[in-house]
């Protein structure tokens, strides 16, 4: 039957979302990010699922952004909903928002499993993840001004705090692309790997996370994004409450129990 352009699938606690249109280059249509933004939904609202990966089909591109055919003209007021999907993104801007993960921070963490070019949206859908492994010969970069539009899905906000600024304006002003190892440099990626390699070495580090503490992880990820930018005083007070979540956990005990007992330990997320 007719494949799906985005897939969820599960595999023990780890989810995995796959952009599903590689003969578009992994673009976003409408139906994607509509299907995206409730792939991400589902995945924060199931108490199984502990970590996200994000990936594409094929070997050509992780995701080259918004479908310029289909899902730029309707925003910008060039093409008139025709589609179920075309008329809920038109109706409610917040699901594009969320296929992004602009706005509402979310609890778990998300691993982008890099498998090929990183443009436009896909390159902000990679800012909007905790941690990047890509393809050696993955290329990345933000063309929106070429196109006299501007990235919108974060990347104006986001890219400033992961970069150094000057390399940060580069990449938005002149829509230049760049390869993946100077973007690993810059500590942008975290890995860069042989292609094959990309989606099972994801999996791997999805798995020793998922491993973890969840209320401990849930913790980090609130403190460290909602500290980002604040005064030291105020990050440590929201830090302080983190530690005062964590520490009266019963996750908390069991940990350095299991340890001195020499056992797995068996969390709760409690």
């Amino acid at each position: 039957g007719m494949s799906l352009p985005l897939t969820y699938e599960t595999r023990g606690a780890v989810a995995v979302i796959t952009l599903n249109r590689p003969e578009r280059h992994n673009a976003m249509s409408p139906e994607v990010v509509c299907r995206l933004a409730d792939a991400f939904d589902r995945f924060e609202a199931d108490p199984e699922m502990r970590v996200a990966v994000l990936t594409g089909a094929g070997t050509g591109s992780f995701c080259s952004g918004g479908d310029l055919e289909l899902t730029l003209p309707l925003l910008s007021g060039a093409r008139v909903p025709e589609t179920e999907w075309d008329r809920r993104l038109a109706a409610d801007r917040e699901v594009l928002f969320r296929s992004t993960l602009k706005g509402a921070q979310g609890t778990k963490p998300v691993i982008a499993a890099i498998n090929g070019h990183c443009l436009a949206g896909g390159f902000e859908l990679m800012l909007a993840t905790d941690i990047r492994i890509a393809a050696d010969y993955a290329r990345f970069g933000l063309p929106e001004a070429r196109h006299a539009l501007i990235p919108f899905a974060g990347a104006l906000v986001r890219l400033p705090r992961q970069l150094p600024h000057a390399v940060a304006m580069e990449l938005l002003l002149t829509g230049d692309q760049v390869e993946a190892g100077r973007l690993l440099a810059l500590g942008l990626l975290n890995r860069v790997l042989p292609g094959n390699e990309v989606l099972p070495a994801a999996m791997a580090m999805a798995e020793r996370i998922a491993a973890n503490g969840p209320l401990a992880i849930a913790e980090i990820k609130r403190a460290t994004a909602e500290s980002l930018g604040r005064p030291l005083g105020e990050g440590f007070a929201i830090e302080t409450e983190s530690m005062d979540r964590v520490m009266s956990s019963d996750d908390a005990r069991e940990g350095p129990r299991a340890f001195m007992e020499r056992r797995a330990p068996v969390y709760t997320g409690t």
